[in-house]
Order: C-alpha cells, then structure tokens, then sequence
C-alpha cells in the first residue's frame, strides 16, 4: 500500500497533510473514548503490541511491488479485533514511522499520503462492527461472514485510497488506471488469507480464558458492548 515518492508531490501534498491531520484528530477521538473503558497503560501497552506487529507486517512478511504500489499483508482487522481502534491506529502510524526512518527512508516524504490509506479503512471497520455485530456478541464469538465483511471493507479501504492517490497525483491515463487495476486485483487476494488468519487468531484467544481482562487486548475482545 505503500505510495512512491513523485506519484504525490508539490502543492497536492497539502491534502495528504490535511487528511492526516483529520486522522491525527479522529484517533484522539478514539483514545478519549477508549479511556472510559480502559486505563492508560492498557492503551499504551495495546499500541506497542500494535506497533511491533505493524513493523513485523510491513518488513518480516513477505511483499511485493504491483502496479501502483506494494502489496502488504497488513492484517488491520486482527490488529483491530484484539486491541481496539485507537490502540490500532497509534501502532499502524508508529510502526510506519519507524519502517519509513529507519528501513526505507526513501517512503519518508510520502508518510503523510500512506498514513492516511492505513488509518481511515481502520476507523471505517470500526464503524463497520459496531453496525453488523450484534452488542451481545463478544469478538472471540464472531462469524466467518462478520470477519469477512470487516476484512473486505478495511482492504477495500486500501485499495481504493491507494487508487485516489494515484489518480489525484497522475491523472487518469491508461497506463496509470492499467497498473491501479492490477494493483487491486493483488490486493484484493490478501481477503482470502486474512479472514482466515483473523478466526485463527479468535480461537486462539477464546480457548486462553486466562487473557480476559488483560490489559495487552481490547476488553470487546471478551465482553459485548456496553
């Protein structure tokens, strides 16, 4: 999902500022939401582990260049399930951060545009459950098809940002459309593995009863919704 550098450049990166901004914004929104239900240092140690595995995402496993851009197996729905929205989206921005200063600088200048692709297909799922999963529902019990939707929506999300970005700063030449459809058309493969991975991951923490009430994961994760 990564944007190159010159796909988004001069006067048009002051949108990229301006929807950072406004995800820089809804995210404190998040906190102070999630802070009625958590304490401090529950939220920071949910956005390290957020951050750790977002680094682990981006550099350990495995990518590839397609089209427009790079395709990631980000997991931002199982990031989501097990440890919140605004725990999320500090990790997916903090560990961008890092990979972008330390392991691939050259991504630097377009933090700001690959941010933005991250965090509002995260804020959209978050939406999302609220609306499709029943309050008594604890996420450990949810179905393939609630996982589904919610995996689809946030890569879906991605997939389009990424399109935006690349028609906004190229135009809509053939060639670029060409290599934006192949993009999502990879892309969209991750929605086949990630479901999986994400009720994999569900199981795992329903079958560790231990877990509950532990500040490393979201208490939706155990609980329905208040």
């Amino acid at each position: 999902m990564h944007i190159e550098p010159g796909v988004v450049d001069g006067a048009k990166m002051v949108f990229a500022y301006a929807t950072a901004t406004a995800a820089a914004g809804y995210t404190a929104k998040l906190i102070v939401d999630d802070l009625k239900t958590h304490n401090i240092v529950s939220l920071a140690l949910r956005s390290v582990i957020a951050m750790v595995g977002t680094f682990i995402f981006f550099e350990v496993l495995p990518h590839f260049a397609v089209g427009v851009s790079e395709v990631h197996l980000i997991l931002g729905t199982t990031l989501f399930l097990l440890l919140g929205a605004p725990a999320s989206a500090i990790g997916l921005a903090a560990g961008l951060l890092v990979q972008s200063l330390f392991f691939a600088p050259t991504d630097l200048p377009m933090y700001f545009v690959n941010v933005t692709t991250l965090l509002f297909p995260l804020f959209a799922i978050d939406l999302l459950a609220r609306r499709v999963v029943p309050a008594h529902v604890a996420y450990v019990d949810l179905s393939y098809s609630h996982v589904l939707k919610m995996s689809a929506a946030y890569q879906g999300g991605v997939v389009l940002w990424v399109g935006f970005w690349a028609i906004y700063g190229q135009g809509v030449g053939a060639d670029n459309l060409a290599a934006i459809g192949s993009f999502g058309a990879a892309y969209m493969l991750v929605v086949l593995i990630e479901p999986l991975a994400d009720l994999a991951v569900l199981a795992g923490a329903k079958s560790l009863h231990g877990l509950k009430g532990s500040p490393l994961l979201t208490n939706r994760l155990y609980h329905q919704h208040s």
